[in-house]
């Protein structure tokens, strides 16, 4: 069995120590403003510790490198091959999603009202409209030339939506309303002599090193540029914007950083390991590296063959398949206790969620469950259930649209959260910790 490397000792250290874990997942969060970042970060930490990139468009044959991944946009899949797959295996799968919700800019979005440039924006997912309000935001995402070159480039805080005050708006207090179109316009500048905006997109350019004349177009979003920061009574909860879902992201990805020179690689047979982060899940995940995109069905294919396993065999290996879907959940809100189950009640720090639905908005059953608490109980890990309030529709994940793509047998779980989609999520600082020994020791054949 091979040895550990100095960084994959390090994951394993990182796994026992809440302070450690807690940091690395605030230094992932501000290195991952928007989805593109999020993948090259994720990537970036992987090639530390032994991955290969691999390149979707050549083929992949018996050479491919045991631990390796594929980048698709703003998407991820990472592996980790056996040497060998038992005659009863079947892909284990952590399953994930890298966007937020946020603004993104517009086609010639500078505009100039009343002395100032501001930019127009539409709404990426399905924020807290007011959490975006004076909070100082910055610009991020790809630019991509007309040669078909992608830079990614973010600034540091540049751009604000400002509230009207109270003096303007008596009613601000009681009822506020936000206009989507006229009261969500970032204020970046004042306006030029010429009374002409200023082009965010040439700005950007410089930024990243092109010639403005050669950009094509551009996916921008607005990212907070406040940094993750600890606090309470004990520095038991985590402030953060995009928790949802870059906790479940970094969950996996330290799990997998830990065992990457470990078991799964060494010997002679096992079950291929597999880290999915699908971009888009908040608008939907219907697109080429969305969970209903082929993305994962395809690599999983090509993993097969590599592995040498075609056509009747790989269609039952999918069938002894099981994915991990980890996408936040809701704690019980202390403010408003009505609006969750009467007797399922869970909190921050008290371990990560079991989600369950009857609509099938989440696509745990009582197959994947008994994994997932296997898991649990191996790495010594307390677990919640999640249940919606009858009258309080939840919302859905990666889970039911990668169980009915692949036909994988699925279960939803996640960190739980306060404040989920503000710019400025809150979480307890242990569940994180304990996901990602979970993942390990479901990853490791709990």
């Amino acid at each position: 069995m091979p040895t550990e490397s100095p960084r994959s000792a390090a994951a394993h250290a990182v796994l026992s120590d809440d302070d450690a874990y807690t940091a690395g997942l605030a230094d992932f969060i501000t290195a991952s403003p928007t989805s593109y970042h999020a993948a090259a970060e994720t990537a970036a930490r992987l090639n530390a510790v032994g991955f290969s990139s691999a390149d979707e468009t050549q083929p992949w044959g018996p050479g491919l490198q045991r631990c390796g991944y594929a980048v698709r946009d703003g998407a991820i899949i990472a592996w980790i091959l056996p040497e060998r797959c038992t005659e009863r295996a079947g892909f284990r799968i952590v399953g994930a999603h890298t966007d937020s919700p946020a603004l993104k800019l517009k086609p010639r979005a500078a505009m100039v009202r009343d002395g100032i440039q501001v930019l127009d924006v539409e709404i990426y997912g399905g924020p807290l409209l007011n959490s975006f309000l004076d909070r100082d935001l910055g610009l991020a995402g790809r630019l991509v030339t007309r040669d078909g070159d992608v830079r990614l480039v973010r600034t540091g805080p540049i751009a604000r939506v400002a509230q009207v005050a109270p003096h303007l708006d008596r009613s601000v207090n009681d009822s506020l309303r936000l206009d989507k179109q006229a009261h969500l316009l970032l204020l970046w500048s004042l306006a030029a002599d010429d009374a002409r905006p200023g082009d965010p997109e040439h700005y950007l350019c410089e930024l990243a090193g092109i010639d403005p004349d050669q950009l094509a177009f551009h996916d921008i979003l607005t990212f907070p540029t406040e940094p993750p920061s600890r606090f309470g009574r004990h520095r038991e909860f985590l402030a953060a914007s995009r928790l949802d879902n870059l906790s479940s992201v970094h969950a996996a990805l330290a799990a997998l950083e830990a065992i990457a020179d470990g078991t799964a690689r060494g010997v002679e047979g096992g079950e291929p390991i597999i880290l999915v982060a699908n971009d888009h899940e908040e608008v939907g995940s219907q697109t080429r590296s969305g969970a209903g995109g082929p993305f994962l069905e395809t690599v999983l294919g090509r993993l097969a063959g590599v592995l040498g396993i075609n056509g009747d065999a790989r269609a039952a290996m999918l069938a002894r398949s099981i994915c991990v879907s980890a996408d936040a959940g809701h704690a019980v809100h202390p403010g408003h206790p009505q609006l969750h189950d009467p007797a399922v009640r869970p909190a921050l720090n008290r371990g990560p969620l079991v989600k369950i639905n009857a609509q099938q908005r989440y696509a745990t059953d009582a197959v994947g469950t008994a994994v997932w608490l296997r898991a649990c109980a191996a790495a010594d890990v307390p677990v919640q259930d999640f249940v919606s309030n009858n009258t309080v529709p939840c919302g859905t994940t990666i889970g039911p649209i990668t169980a009915a793509r692949l036909g994988i047998t699925t279960v939803d779980i996640g960190q739980p959260l306060l404040s989920m989609h503000s710019q400025r999520e809150m979480c307890g600082v242990a569940d994180g910790l304990w996901m990602a020994r979970a993942m390990r020791a479901f990853w490791l054949g709990a």
